[in-house]
C-alpha cells in the first residue's frame, strides 16, 4: 500500500543497516559530522591543461542504510552522484557514477588497499578508470582520478582534489 512518503524520506536514513555496519564503515567515516566537504581541484584537460576550481560534496546513507550516496558540486565543471553499495559476496563495493551535466557514466569497484580507498573500473567510452581516496584524516582527504586508454598500461590524472571537512 503506497505510503505518504517524499522521495527524500523513502531514500535516506540516519545510520548503516546493522547486518553490515561494520563494511560500511570503509565510506561510512565521510558522513560523520554532517557529511559535508568542501574541495580545492585541479582537472585536466585532454591537452594536460590544468583547470583550477573549488566546489562541495555531500554524503549520506541511504536505501535503508544499505548505500551511501553523496554528490559531487564543481561549478561549471561537473554535477554529480554516486551510489555506493557494499556487496557482502564480493566484499567489495559496487560504485556508480553519474554526470548528467557532462553526461559522463562509470561503474566501478571500491575496495580499501592499506590506508587508502582505491576503486577501480571502466567509463562510458570504455576506458580504465582508477578513483582513488588517499591521505585519509577523519578530516580530510585527497581524492585522485586518473584514466587510462590502454587497459592499465599506463595512466594519467584527471583530476586531484583536496577535501576538507565543514563542521555543523
Amino acid at each position: 500500500m503506497p505510503t505518504s512518503q517524499s522521495l527524500i524520506d523513502a531514500l535516506h536514513t540516519n545510520e548503516p543497516a546493522a547486518d553490515r555496519a561494520e563494511k560500511m564503515k570503509l565510506y561510512g567515516w565521510l558522513i560523520d559530522r554532517g557529511g559535508r566537504w568542501e574541495m580545492d581541484t585541479i582537472v585536466y584537460g585532454d591537452d594536460g591543461t590544468p583547470q583550477p576550481g573549488r566546489g562541495e560534496i555531500h554524503f549520506g546513507w541511504v536505501l535503508e542504510g544499505r548505500a551511501i550516496q553523496d554528490v559531487w558540486i564543481l561549478p561549471g565543471i561537473f554535477h554529480g552522484t554516486t551510489l555506493r553499495v557494499y556487496d557482502p559476496a564480493l566484499d567489495a563495493w559496487h560504485i556508480l557514477w553519474s554526470d548528467p551535466l557532462r553526461q559522463y557514466y562509470s561503474r566501478q569497484q571500491g575496495r580499501a588497499s592499506g590506508n587508502d580507498i582505491v576503486q577501480e573500473g571502466h567509463n562510458s567510452a570504455g576506458d580504465a578508470v582508477r578513483w582513488s581516496f588517499t591521505e585519509i584524516t577523519p578530516n580530510s582527504f585527497r581524492w585522485i582520478g586518473e584514466r587510462s586508454q590502454d587497459q592499465g598500461k599506463t595512466w594519467r590524472i584527471d583530476a586531484d582534489f583536496s577535501a576538507r571537512r565543514l563542521m555543523d
